[in-house]
């Protein structure tokens, strides 16, 4: 089921999530309705529970064609992610579902490793590079209780979101 989007400044988007410490049909039902989520947005390559209005550790993601990924896991769903390694800097344009009229530049890792569990419960580790690090850090903040706006280079680095048609 495509959940409706959570808008800042809802409290949801600044509390840290809990972790999942079952996992069965619940865990199964809330991946089903982030990726349905995710995929019913038009630009979305990702959403977290929280942006959804649940406040659990998990989220999904999907850079599957985007221009700028080098890397790539295909669609999925990580519950309780937490990072293993991450090295290099780079700063790049983030928006997000939850800021709709806003994008910034924000510097993330270039690669990362992170370690967390399917909807089913087993453990998954992801090695990722480029978009998909940049992607997968952006859903990790908000499972912290940030968004990007927390984590822009500087002040005069925030945007106006350009319109597409």
């Amino acid at each position: 089921m495509i959940r409706p989007v959570v808008l800042l400044p809802d409290p949801i988007l600044s509390t840290p999530a809990r972790p999942v410490t079952e996992f069965g049909e619940a865990t199964l039902a809330l991946a089903a309705d982030l990726l349905d989520t995710m995929r019913g947005s038009s630009h979305s390559v990702g959403v977290a529970a929280p942006q959804i209005g649940v406040g659990i550790r998990a989220f999904a993601l999907d850079v599957t064609g985007h221009r700028k990924a080098k890397s790539c896991h295909g669609e999925l769903v990580l519950f309780n992610p937490e990072v293993v390694l991450a090295h290099g800097r780079d700063v790049g344009r983030e928006g997000c579902m939850s800021v709709p009229d806003l994008t910034g530049d924000v510097a993330r890792h270039t690669t990362i490793v992170v370690r967390g569990y399917t909807p089913e419960g087993d453990e998954r580790v992801l090695e990722c590079d480029a978009f998909e690090a940049r992607a997968l850090q952006h859903e990790l903040d908000h499972l912290d209780g940030h968004v990007f706006l927390d984590r822009v280079v500087s002040s005069d680095r925030v945007f106006q979101r350009r319109v597409y048609r």
